[in-house]
């Protein structure tokens, strides 16, 4: 039996190495173009669709077994969306998530039931995804029935305090209600309703943000536990870098719903490449407040754009202080006008920036170091031609007309919002 550690196990490393290990041969899980698209309606009695909310974009990533793949980003970015189109909770505008050979996106509920038992999920609020009329027990008892493995009262019973047991709760309490229980037994009892089908991939979606630093560490080093003992693969959804430090194997940074870069762990803390994840990593705190005082964060300027209307080029360029302090126009015109792919920079290292460059300076003290240029990527050189500024940007409908390539003179600057502005009116 698992007896979940009370501390953070900080002996506990997930090496390069181990993670590439963790990679080899199929993967459980392959996402590929996922896209999801709300759509926005008039008001009135016949409520025509006037637009859409660009949730999700294009989204691409393999989890294999015993493996821990992370989703990170600020809040609104896509992760928690993503993390339900991989279960098929919502219904995907574009794209496949493939599963043991089989296309989710395609399959309706009733064909998705018994698939299920393989995939489940920790929800980021567990006193909201519990029921607050049953009792621990019938809580824990409630996928077991459902699925037909509840083996008869007294053997579905004995079942019931095995799987308090493994997550560290007191299996006399299982007659006691979820509000007599505190946040971080709250989210032991989810992770073990989670754990009572016996799946194989588990979406955990910020099962740790609302814990105190303490109960974070006893849940994570029982995540890790749990998925030692019973091969489990994670999704782990998460805004904090530390705890993501701590669990992952290979990270996935999100942005407005698209993905900026993606790297195993060590080489993502080691080479952050795109300026966001750089912006991400100064926000880190650093254990000596000395430091911490001396140290100098990258901060962002301007706010998230909209969604429902996403910049031109990179989505990221009304923040970026690279693409406001450091680019030349001819090098601007690229972020403002051609769409970034997601392409190898260093080997198992992929960001979608177009002047992509790793800095090793970013949670250590000291002298700016230079940056580190990519090794599998040159940075484009002269401007975009037309045909490239003006090529449609993914996840956009197909009625869009082609937009006219913005060109950046002598003249042209960068506003304190991020904004582009030619004689004057911003672009």
């Amino acid at each position: 039996m698992t007896t979940p550690s009370s501390g953070l196990n900080l002996d506990k490393t997930r090496s390069g190495s181990t993670a590439t290990a963790a990679r080899k041969g199929e993967p459980v899980l392959s996402v590929r173009g996922l896209s999801k698209h709300f759509p926005i309606r008039s008001s009135g009695l016949v409520r025509r669709r006037i637009g859409d909310v660009h949730a999700v974009c294009d989204v691409s990533f393999d989890i294999h077994e015993r493996e821990t793949v992370c989703i990170v980003g600020e809040s609104g970015c896509g992760k928690t969306t993503t993390g339900r189109l991989v279960l098929n909770l919502i219904e995907s505008s574009a794209g496949s998530v493939t599963w043991q050979g089989r296309d989710l996106t395609k399959l309706s509920s009733k064909q998705m039931r018994p698939l299920r038992r393989d995939m489940q999920i920790v929800f980021q609020d567990p006193f909201a995804s519990l029921d607050p009329r049953m009792t621990v027990n019938e809580l824990i008892a409630e996928p077991l029935r459902i699925h037909g493995m509840y083996r008869g009262e007294s053997d579905g019973k004995g079942q019931v305090r095995d799987l308090l047991a493994q997550v560290g709760l007191n299996p006399e309490h299982g007659s006691r209600y979820a509000h007599e229980f505190s946040g971080g037994q709250r989210q032991r009892i989810g992770i073990a309703r989670a754990l009572a089908l016996k799946p194989k991939l588990i979406v955990l979606d910020e099962p740790v943000s609302a814990l105190d630093v303490s109960i974070q560490a006893g849940v994570i080093n029982l995540l890790e536990d749990l998925q030692t003992e019973y091969g489990l693969s994670y999704m782990f959804i998460s805004h904090d870098l530390s705890v993501i430090r701590h669990i992952a194997d290979r990270i996935v940074v999100m942005y407005l719903g698209k993905v900026v870069e993606t790297a195993d762990v060590d080489e993502l803390f080691r080479l952050p490449s795109h300026p966001y994840t750089q912006a991400l990593m100064s926000a880190i705190p650093l254990p000596d407040p000395t430091k911490e005082r001396e140290r100098k964060r990258i901060l962002l300027t301007g706010d998230v754009p909209s969604p429902v209307n996403p910049p031109s080029g990179c989505r990221f360029r009304t923040r970026c202080q690279k693409f406001a302090n450091e680019l030349t126009n001819p090098q601007r015109e690229w972020c403002v006008n051609v769409e970034p792919t997601l392409e190898a920079k260093f080997e198992n290292h992929s960001a979608a920036c177009h002047f992509a460059a790793a800095r090793t300076d970013i949670l250590e003290l000291g002298e700016q170091e230079a940056e580190v240029p990519p090794t599998l990527a040159q940075w484009p050189t002269g401007t975009p031609s037309d045909e490239q500024a003006a090529k449609p940007m993914v996840c956009m409908p197909e009625e869009t007309p082609a937009r006219e390539p913005t060109r950046l003179g002598a003249d042209a600057d960068v506003d304190e919002e991020g904004q582009v502005v030619i004689g004057g009116e911003t672009v």
